[in-house]
């Protein structure tokens, strides 16, 4: 008789017969009933869109926050338990200041993403904790030009030219799949992007809830105003 999954969930540490550590793969369904977020780079940088599902009109919008800025040339979207999100950006700041003070040279991002997920990885080995129940999609721009990357809860990483995670990521991955293009200006990555958060969407856009954040080779990361964004979601909805 094959062994209940329930005898090996108690904790991170402990592996089912095929390999699998559950506890892991319940922080991925986390990330699941997260928000649909998006990450690809264009021609000069990258665009990080979110939509922040507003579920009541009594909530103030700019009090929801899934993008945030690591440092001058690093942003990051959350998409899962956002508490967690703050608790690994927080961290990639201090990583990113203390390279800044030690080397006297901004972090390369990759470097920036393998702590965060050497970090991440830690949580998945000892007991007592639980591991992030988030995905990050980095975006960044270094030495290499525009990066992106995807962490998932095991620690692992994997570079994209474009990526989504949450709810709507499996529509808005084949979105990308038939459509990415890498010669984009920043507008065309814009429509793009939230076309493919329409797609992962049951609903109409709701413009008072994306949030567009951009990281360009010429400026550093800037999030676009809530005016900017919404004349981006109407133009891209027609």
């Amino acid at each position: 008789m094959q062994p209940s999954k329930e005898a090996y969930d108690r904790a991170s540490t402990i592996f089912s017969p095929d390999g699998r550590l559950f506890q892991v793969e319940y922080a991925r369904e986390a990330v699941k009933r997260g928000t649909t977020t998006i990450g690809l780079k264009y021609r000069d940088g990258v665009v990080l869109i979110v939509d922040k599902r507003i579920s009541s009109r009594l909530i103030e919008p700019d009090s929801i926050e899934k993008i945030f800025q690591i440092d001058d040339y690093i942003g990051c979207t959350a998409s899962g338990l956002v508490a967690d999100a703050r608790s690994l950006v927080d961290r990639a700041r201090i990583d990113a200041q203390i390279n800044q003070i030690t080397y006297g040279e901004k972090i390369p991002v990759k470097t920036l993403v393998k702590r965060i997920c050497d970090f991440k990885q830690a949580y998945t080995q000892y007991g007592g904790v639980r591991p992030f129940g988030v995905v990050l999609l980095i975006a960044g721009v270094d030495e290499t030009g525009p990066c992106l990357f995807a962490t998932d809860p095991s620690g692992a990483f994997m570079e994209y030219k474009a990526s989504s995670e949450g709810a709507g990521r499996s529509e808005a991955m084949a979105y990308f799949e038939k459509n990415y293009r890498d010669d984009m200006t920043l507008e065309e990555a814009i429509e793009m992007g939230i076309k493919a958060i329409h797609k992962g969407s049951e609903e109409k856009l709701n413009p008072d809830a994306i949030e567009i954040a951009v990281v360009d080779t010429m400026e550093k990361f800037r999030r676009l105003s809530l005016d900017e964004s919404k004349e981006h979601v109407h133009r891209a909805q027609g």
